[in-house]
């Protein structure tokens, strides 16, 4: 649901609730590092960055227009950016 300014986290063997994180508004895209969880937030131009241990926030980043889709390149992080038509490197 994009209207929950939150993602949850479940327990990949079992699909157990393991917990819900405060994001920021319209989440859409998730993507893992090997350590952190990165989320567009569609309605804010921002990505969050959360520890995927723990589901601590680690920070805030500027995106472009309505950011939704991201993926790790093993360096970086990449959004693509909907209403932009632009990709933004974080």
């Amino acid at each position: 649901m994009t209207n929950g300014n939150n993602v949850t986290k479940l327990l990949a063997a079992t699909g157990a609730w393991v917990g819900s994180f405060l994001v920021g508004s319209a989440p859409q895209g998730v993507a893992f590092d090997g350590a952190n969880v990165w989320v567009t937030n569609y309605g804010d131009n921002n990505v969050t960055k959360l520890l995927a241990a723990t589901g601590a926030l680690l920070g805030t980043f500027a995106a472009g227009n309505q950011p939704n889709g991201v993926a790790f390149d093993g360096a970086n992080i990449w959004v693509t950016n909907f209403l932009g038509d632009t990709v933004s490197k974080l």
